[in-house]
């Protein structure tokens, strides 16, 4: 339904359930006769069979276009609050969505990523991001060097999340512009990555726990960064 809202989104068709229709049709209708885009009516196991068994849909399936997004080399600073969220080579879908997700919930410009190994925009990923891939860009970067490289020309401090770092994350001086960088969900930080961010600081955790789901790791640092900048500001 986000993305039905959407006026950036090009919109090819909609097929719904009678269900999803008994319980938004007249929503729907209203988004249906802005954008003037067909909508079918399909049974259950029509879209189960469009979309994979696998694949809870809850009676609504989109097929668009992908977004236009910005390039990094556009993302530029409003203020000293300003943050970004790069990601190298995170390859789960429900991850990066969820990722997506809590970016938009703590006011980030944008998530970056890479154009390989890592997922294009899909029902998965825009699933898990909850709208919020219809409200901050996902921008996939040729290489991501140069994506760093262009962040901190135009006054992003990076800084990577590393479990083996010294510095802790509280203890991280987000009084700038930040670009927060976390690795794969396996290898964490490639060591190019690494050695491209300005720090490189942990979340603490109980030992014998190997690491935190990277979703949940965001959230935090984008909590930790939002508090920070909070405090600074009072």
């Amino acid at each position: 339904m986000a993305a039905l809202a959407n006026p950036a989104r090009k919109i090819e068709l909609v097929r719904v359930t009678e269900s999803f229709l008994e319980a938004h049709g007249p929503a729907l209708e209203a988004l249906a006769g802005r954008g003037k885009w067909p909508v079918e009516v399909a049974a259950p196991r029509d879209l189960d069979r469009m979309l994979g068994a696998d694949v809870v849909h809850q009676g609504i399936a989109v097929a668009c276009n992908p977004l236009d997004m910005p390039d990094v080399a556009e993302l530029r600073a409003p203020d000293d609050s300003a943050v970004v969220m790069v990601l190298d080579q995170v390859n789960d879908p429900r991850n990066v969505g969820a990722v997506i997700r809590a970016a938009a919930a703590f006011g980030a410009l944008a998530v970056v990523t890479t154009e390989r190994s890592a997922p294009p925009e899909s029902g998965a990923l825009a699933k898990a991001a909850a709208g919020a891939l219809e409200a901050i860009p996902y921008i996939q970067a040729t290489n991501l060097a140069r994506a760093l490289a262009a962040l901190k020309q135009n006054g992003f401090w990076t800084v990577g999340l590393d479990g083996e770092a010294e510095t802790r994350l509280a203890d991280a001086p987000f009084d700038r512009p930040t670009a927060i960088v976390m690795g794969g969900e396996a290898k964490g930080l490639r060591r190019l990555t690494a050695e491209a961010c300005d720090a490189l600081v942990s979340i603490p955790i109980t030992p014998g726990i190997e690491s935190l789901n990277i979703a949940t790791a965001a959230a935090i640092a984008l909590y930790e960064r939002r508090r920070w900048v909070g405090l600074k500001t009072v």
